[in-house]
């Protein structure tokens, strides 16, 4: 009778761990964990996001103010070395997109270059003027001939990012608002 009283008062313990386990709440956050990932900013459903050649299409379909919500994945080009305010990602064609973050609410760790993320907001085609583009080279640490050159303004593929996944990285810096 005493092992029957132990087996039973063993399965209760173990159901009642088992239930204040720690489990993701969302399908995203799941897979945030499983492929190594760290979510910056909203959560979003990442299971198939466009990639670099699909966007570009999508892209060279917009107009100026035409805006799409849609998720991609891209690898980074490019990021704020001063705070990570910003990225570029690689697009077909030598082309890339600029990546903004929505409300400045998350920013990217400095040392993502050369990484592949899947982004998540609004597409859109911006003309960014040649103060803009100066003021983004300087944060690029261009060099002041490279930041001269730039003259004419220039038809952005632009992104406004609501969230973000970002491989893990074991250096990677803690950044706030």
């Amino acid at each position: 009778m005493n092992t029957l009283k132990y087996t039973i008062f063993s399965l209760i313990l173990l159901v009642n761990l088992q239930s204040c386990k720690d489990t993701p709440k969302t399908i995203e956050e799941k897979e945030v964990q499983e492929n190594a990932y760290s979510l910056k900013g909203e959560a979003f459903d990442a299971k198939t996001p466009k990639s670099a050649e699909d966007m570009a299409a999508l892209y060279n379909s917009m107009e100026a103010n035409d805006t799409i919500v849609v998720a991609f994945e891209a690898k980074v080009n490019a990021v704020c070395q001063n705070k990570g305010c910003w990225m570029k990602l690689d697009m077909p064609n030598s082309e890339t997109a600029m990546v903004k973050f929505k409300d400045y609410g998350f920013f990217m760790p400095k040392d993502i270059a050369e990484d592949t993320v899947v982004v998540h907001g609004k597409a859109f085609i911006q003309e960014v003027s040649v103060d803009e583009q100066r003021h983004y080279a300087e944060d690029a640490g261009k060099t002041k001939e490279e930041v001269e050159a730039i003259t004419e303004p220039k038809r952005t593929y632009s992104f406004l990012a609501d969230g973000v996944l970002v491989p893990e990285s074991e250096n990677e810096e803690i950044q706030t608002k």
